[in-house]
Order: structure tokens, then sequence, then C-alpha cells
């Protein structure tokens, strides 16, 4: 009796495995062929009875059906035994049965030869190879004669690819479709074009498929048709349906970058997500249904190590211009350690005049990291020191074309200086700023003050939805259902906030307006107030410097860490590094603590 949790047992126990291995016994030690008939019926006749009493046993107890093969811990072993010989002679002897009406019996001697022959191929790929594993053998096994018929070519691929172990790894990865659509990938992997793109500069992440035919829907594969979950398993680069790549990291400035981006309605695709194939996956889904100016790149999720962001990048920035906001990494620091997370859902808080549980909810709607009512300086040692998506610059530089890579300092952000900024890469870009400069007020995107909104109050049955730029411009400035009522509202306080109310309630708003004013300017008393007490509670820069100075080890995890992140900007772009305050004083610092000076 054979163990039914052994996939392997259970493979041998195979019709095909036992006529083969008789036939096997016959060869090696004779007997008479008479005798290996009678051998070889009687197995038959002994399989068929067990497997009416298996299925019998089990219509009455259904809790002794064997599990599936696929469970079994030694499945891709199992799957082996497949490619045994004593198993393919006995897929031989079985087809030869169900058609030996069909003279099938005079042929059987060259299908023995044939099956001895493939055994032997089978043997040499094994051999050679050790890239196999179940998914592949799964693909072997349902493509058999396809995969012997183009053997030769298959054979040669993957001898002139033997050096290129990433290629080789997306092809056995893949191995079903690449047996399927074996021309197609051929002419590709053979290509002067794949050489120069991919496996010249051994490339971590070549494509299986020629980018330039995905993008031709006229080709019978394209991107169209081809899955987002597979173009990822197979190493696509996204359709090329936008001219360019926003890039940043954690803290750098993306809010007010994004925001400047909305201004000059860019359409922008953006891809968020922790998961690297989900982030591809939204990206890709995007790009196949419309054509973008850009798409989004950042890698402030926690899930993404710089090996899953590199993978994107690699996938995403792919011969496209690359825009990479960065920043002064003690700036960082302090952005991360200021950090909030929202208790309640911004969008559907609704405050009213008279309900003070609202207001309260308002003002106290966040907490910091780790649930502290304020920022702890202890945090830049229990985590972002060491969390690699934090200040992770080199990801993206070292998987863009250099040539195409365009570093933006935080300083050209600033308030004063970004149209002067975005005169440039409108030029660059060919898009229109004019919406950024009727717009442009001098004053920060994302400070303090944004962390209130958006918000909705309630006056008289009337919802007014109060949006900062980031909002504004990101979600609700293409709503038609919505009238921008800032004006009546906020009057001469030039502030960065927009009031929005349905159409619906706008017939009513007028007789409203000095109500709906007077509580909002008693709100920004009571959001001035909390502003106050936060910004006594903020980490800045200085005390992160004066946190590491009597801390040696963190000090230097932290600059080593960032030698590695600017390496390419330090020697690229030194005027950029030059410009970081902070991250001067910190470097003489350092410097001091090795007694370098």
């Amino acid at each position: 009796m054979y163990n039914p949790n052994s996939a392997i047992e259970r493979v041998k126990n195979h019709l095909a495995y036992k006529l083969g291995q008789a036939m096997i016994d016959f060869t090696n030690n004779g007997g008479g062929y008479i005798a290996l008939f009678k051998k070889l019926y009687k197995i038959k006749k002994q399989h068929k009875k067990e497997q009416k009493i298996y299925q019998q046993t089990i219509q009455i107890f259904p809790q002794l059906k064997y599990p599936s093969l696929e469970t079994c811990g030694d499945y891709e072993q199992a799957l082996r035994y497949k490619f045994h010989l004593s198993y393919m002679l006995g897929e031989v002897l079985i087809k030869a049965d169900k058609t030996w009406h069909k003279g099938s019996g005079f042929k059987l001697k060259n299908d023995i030869k044939k099956a001895n022959k493939e055994f032997q191929i089978f043997r040499e790929i094994f051999k050679e190879f050790d890239q196999i594993n179940s998914s592949i053998l799964e693909g072997l096994i349902n493509n058999k004669q396809l995969f012997l018929k183009e053997f030769p070519r298959i054979k040669n691929i993957l001898k002139i690819h033997q050096d290129y172990k990433a290629i080789l790894d997306n092809i056995f990865h893949n191995f079903n479709y690449f047996i399927q659509n074996f021309d197609l990938i051929e002419e590709w992997l053979l290509s002067d074009d794949f050489n120069e793109r991919y496996k010249k500069g051994s490339h971590p992440y070549p494509s299986l498929l020629d980018p330039k035919k995905l993008n031709d829907e006229n080709e019978k594969i394209n991107y169209k048709n081809i899955p987002a979950e597979l173009a990822w398993e197979m190493n696509l680069p996204l359709p090329d349906r936008y001219e360019f790549v926003i890039s940043f990291s954690y803290g750098s400035g993306h809010a007010a970058l994004i925001t400047y981006f909305n201004m000059c309605e860019v359409s922008v695709a953006y891809g968020f997500d922790e998961n690297p194939k989900v982030y591809y996956k939204n990206l890709y889904n995007q790009l196949t249904r419309s054509f973008f100016k850009a798409i989004c790149l950042n890698n402030y999720y926690q899930g993404l190590n710089s090996e899953d962001m590199g993978h994107i990048v690699s996938l995403s920035c792919n011969y496209k211009d690359t825009v990479l906001l960065v920043r002064d990494p003690i700036s960082i620091q302090k952005t991360m350690l200021n950090h909030i997370s929202y208790l309640y859902s911004r969008e559907s808080l609704t405050i009213k005049p008279n309900d003070q549980n609202s207001i309260n909810c308002f003002l106290n709607q966040w907490i910091y990291f780790f649930g502290s009512n304020k920022p702890n300086l202890n945090t830049l040692c229990d985590k972002w020191l060491y969390d690699n998506t934090i200040f992770a610059y080199s990801a993206i530089i070292d998987n863009t074309c250099k040539e195409k890579l365009y570093l933006l300092n935080f300083n050209d952000i600033y308030p004063k200086q970004v149209i002067n900024t975005f005169q440039f890469l409108g030029e660059k870009y060919c898009f229109c700023i004019e919406g950024l400069v009727a717009n442009h007020k001098e004053f920060p995107i994302a400070g303090i003050f944004s962390w209130f909104f958006p918000v909705n109050i309630e006056i008289a049955n009337i919802k007014i939805c109060l949006v900062t730029s980031w909002f504004y411009y990101g979600k609700y400035n293409k709503r038609s259902d919505l009238i921008d009522v800032t004006s009546f509202v906020l009057e001469n306080h030039d502030i960065d906030l927009k009031c929005l109310v349905s159409l619906e309630d706008y017939k009513n708003f007028i007789n409203y307006t000095d109500d709906i004013k007077r509580f909002v300017f008693k709100l920004f008393n009571l959001i001035e107030d909390r502003i106050a007490i936060e910004r006594s509670r903020q980490i800045s820069e200085q005390d992160i410097i004066l946190f590491l100075l009597n801390r040696k080890i963190p000090a230097r995890v932290f600059k080593d860490k960032i030698d590695y992140e600017i390496g390419y900007i330090k020697q690229h772009r030194p005027d950029i590094v030059a410009s970081w305050k902070y991250y001067q004083e910190f470097e003489q610092m350092c410097k001091e603590l090795d007694g370098n000076i």
C-alpha cells in the first residue's frame, strides 16, 4: 500500500509508470513477448480494479479522498517522474492499446524508440539547467510535443544566453508562454536590439517580448491583449504612452510638486501601492487605456524595498526622461519624524457650529507615528535610520537612463522659485503653465495648515467643502457638480484653501453667507491655536543633528546610508549637495566624531 500523501508514490502508481517499468524489466531480464503481454494485461486489469474500489470507497467515505497532487510536499519531485523512461514508455503503450484497431501495433517499435530519444532530450535539459521548477515541469508536460518539435532551436536560445542569468530566469519562469509563443520570442532574443538594450549591459529585468512590437496595435500580440499580471511576470516595460517620469522619495516635497503639475493640467498616471506587482499593474492598466503626459513613481511605501523599487523603475523609466526631486537628507528625516496618521477619514468628516464633538474631532484628528501625541526623536534610531524605503534615491537612479535623468532640488519648488522651474519644465516637456501662474500663491502647499483639510462644514443643511490645493487640483477641480464659492467666504484672506458647494446647495448658500463666514473664521482661530501647539512639538533639523551628536553609531549608520544614496548626486550635481545646509552641518559633525579634523 502506497502513501496517498506522497505525490511521488502516487505518480509511480499511475498505470503509465507501472506499464513502462514492466517493459524496462522485460528489456533487462528477458522472458519472451507472450509473457510480457500477459504481464502488461495483468497490470492493466489490476489497476482498473484498484481504481474501481477507490471510487466506490470515496462515494461511501468521501473523507478518504486523496489530497490533490499539487498539495503534496513532494509535488515538484513527483513531476520529474513523468519524464522517467518508465512513465514515457508506459504512455506509448497506453496510446497503442487505445488505437490498436487502427494499426498502432505496427508503429509500436518506432514509438518506443522515439520515447527513448525523447527521454534522453529531457534528461539532458534537466542536467544542464538547475532552474527547472514545478511551473516549468507543468509547462513541459502540457506542451511536450511542441517543445520536442522546437527543441534544437530552444536549446540554441538557451545556449546563446547561458551567461545571462536574468533572461534564463525569465524564460523558465514563463516557460509555458515561452514554448507557446516561441517563434516570436526567438526572433526577439536573437535580435541586435535585445542585445543592445538588455544583454550588453546585463540589465537585471530583460523583457521576454519586443517592446516595439508590443506598442503596435496591429501586431497579433500587443499590450492591449496581454494582462497586466503576465506583463509583470515577463518584465515587459510599461506601454510607451507617456512622455516622462516624475519621481521622488518620501519627504522630498512631492505634495507641492504634484500640485504644481496638476495646476498645469499635466495628465499624470499614478500606481501607488506597497505591493510592487500591484503598483506596476495600476500603471500598466491606465496606460493601456489612455495616453498620459507623465507617470509618477515614488518609493515611500514601507513594503517597497530597494529591489522592488528597482524592478518598478527599470520597467518604467525605460529610456524615458526622469525628473527626480531630491532634498536635504536631514530635512527628509525631519519630515518623517513629524509625520502624522489620521484617526478619521477627512473627507467624510462633517462639522457643525453647535456640535462641539465634531469640532473636537476636527481639531484632534491625527496622531504621530507609533500612536504618540507628539514626535519622538528616538524614532530616528528605532526605525527610520534602518528603513531602506526612506530616503532611497539609488533604487531610482541606478535603474534610470542617466543621460535622461534630471535632478530637481527641493529649493527649486520653493514658492518664490517654482514659476521659473516650471517655465523650464514646460518648455522641456511641452506643457502650458498658465494655470500655475494664475493660481500660484507664495505660501507652502503642505504645511501644518493643510493637516486639517479637506473637511465639510454644515450650516442650515448647506454643506461646504473646504479643500487645500493638494486635494483641489488632484481631485475636486474637475467635478462639474461643485461650485467654487471661495471669493464669497474668504474674500481678503490669502490662504491655501478652496470653498466648494454643490449645485443644489448653491441656491441657499447666498442667504447664509454671513453665517458661513463667521463659522469659518471661528475655525481659523481654533486652527491657529492648534498650529501653535503643534509647532512647539515639532522636531527641527537642528534637533536631529544634536541628537546624533551624542550617538556615534547611529550617526555613522546614517552617514553611510546617505553617502550610498547620494553618491551620484554628489558626483554630477555637487551644487545641489552644497545647497543642503543641514547635511553640510551633519557631515562636518561626523568628521569631528571620527577625529578627522
